[in-house]
């Protein structure tokens, strides 16, 4: 996607100098503004830009994102197209190489993906490494992270076939690393990959396979959840992503940069969103008591969880698909009894004006939730099955950012404002302050303590 290049003209108010600043591609380069300085001695201009709402960080060619217009799309596909016609593999493939793949091409995809979902035996044995009590996500981060030390071909970042090994090795093994996180944390036996199944079954099997000789996912629930996995695959540079990217930056290899976006995701604004959905339909109860709740949040005094969002100020174009599949998966599994809450919430939170002023519409987060729960998935498993789906996009944002000439050590500049110099002071000199300082510290760390030892 190019433009003609135009300029920006800057007059420097301080100095009365004019600058031309060139515009490319609807952004300017921020070290051109590190040449409009006081004098020589100055170091010229930064931009100051907290949690990079307004930086590009990189050029893409993955996912393109109109938030104003609701609209999604991986490598110019529009994300309803794809979960309609595509598998996640499908996707996958389409993520990683930039086009959908031929029949023939596929089949090999899926054929490399399916064998290889095995992992070493050791690293059941580090799984068993943790209490049993452990958060999945918590052990899925860590488990990735080993993997770096069973594949040390990993870090030949620049051989594109090993490139690609590592590659299909992460997303064939990230179900497989889940599904053991998950059987760990309820005391249950693991449950090897079965090849005849699919991608989404496979996980199923993986997942909830008691003393039947074969599990025969049920094909509902089997292809609600590839379709899920398609609408997380790729989100554009965010929290988990960038991370991803800056990582990567650094040229570690894949398996350690995907144990640093599962951290990222791992956190309750991200990952954990959907998780808050539904303890705030369980807060609120009933549709009786939805009135109240919309004046609650209009007040400020509660938040309406998954509305709303960073890029979209439009319906999530997610959200629509995710609706469709909630019918099909209640057919399955019986109704909810929050969805009819959600559905009501929605409709009233659409109404009004002060939602509708605000651009506040329901994002992907506040329906999956109910879906994930009508499955059988724990709220533990929740950011672990975000995991599974991002996982090929993240691999694609990490390749592409490795093979951008432009792309350098991720490494962003601070506006310091600290003290100036000053003099070292001697500990039998220091301000009682500092002691008080101590004493908070220590009351804080006492009050932190476990409520039960940890050995």
């Amino acid at each position: 996607m190019t433009e003609q290049v135009s300029t920006l003209t800057v007059t420097d108010n301080r100095t009365g100098r004019t600058y031309e600043i060139p515009i490319e591609n609807g952004a300017i380069r921020a070290n051109t503004l590190r040449s409009i300085k006081l004098d020589e001695s100055d170091f010229g201009l930064l931009t100051y830009d907290p949690a990079f709402t307004n930086t590009a960080s990189c050029r893409s060619a993955i996912t393109f994102i109109d938030g104003d217009a609701g609209i999604l799309r991986y490598r110019g596909f529009p994300i309803t197209e794809l979960a309609d016609k595509s598998s996640f593999l499908e996707v996958a493939y389409l993520l990683l190489a930039g086009e959908l793949p031929t029949a023939s091409e596929l089949a090999v995809w899926e054929s490399e993906i399916t064998h290889h979902t095995l992992v070493h035996e050791s690293i059941k044995k580090f799984i068993d490494g943790f209490y049993h009590d452990a958060h999945p996500m918590g052990i899925l981060l860590s488990s990735v992270g080993a993997l770096s030390t069973f594949y040390p071909d990993a870090k030949e970042i620049s051989d594109p076939g090993l490139r690609r090994l590592q590659i299909v090795r992460l997303i064939a093994k990230i179900t497989t690393l889940a599904a053991f996180s998950y059987r760990h944390s309820i005391g249950l036996p693991y449950v090897y990959p079965d090849n005849d199944l699919s991608y989404a079954g496979n996980f199923l099997n993986m997942m909830w396979k008691a003393t039947e000789l074969k599990y025969e996912p049920d094909p509902i629930l089997e292809h609600a959840l590839d379709v899920l996995f398609i609408l997380h695959a790729d989100h554009e540079q965010n929290c988990s992503t960038n991370a991803m990217r800056a990582v990567g930056s650094s040229q570690a290899d894949p398996f350690s940069a995907a144990a640093a976006a599962i951290s990222a995701l791992y956190g309750p604004l991200h990952g954990g969103a959907n998780e808050q959905v539904l303890r705030m339909l369980t807060e609120i109860g009933s549709v009786e008591n939805i009135p109240a709740f919309i004046e609650q949040v209009k007040s400020g005094k509660k938040k309406l969880m998954g509305f709303g969002h960073r890029v979209y100020k439009n319906y999530d174009p997610r959200a629509r698909v995710i609706r469709q599949i909630a019918d099909e998966v209640f057919k399955v599994t019986g109704t909810n009894p929050l969805l009819d809450l959600a559905l009501e919430l929605e409709r009233v939170a659409l109404e009004d004006e002060y939602f509708i002023k605000r651009k506040l519409y329901p994002n992907v987060d506040f329906y999956t939730g109910i879906i994930y729960q009508a499955m059988g998935f724990p709220v533990e498993m929740f950011p672990v099955l975000f995991a599974v789906g991002r996982m090929p996009g993240w691999l694609a944002q990490w390749e592409e950012g490795l093979l951008d000439p432009e792309q350098k050590i991720a490494r962003p500049r601070q506006l310091y404002v600290g003290h100036e110099e000053r003099p070292y002071t001697p500990i039998e000199d220091r301000s009682p302050d500092f002691v008080g300082a101590s004493d908070s510290i220590a009351a804080l760390a006492a009050q932190a303590a476990p409520a039960r030892p940890r050995r």
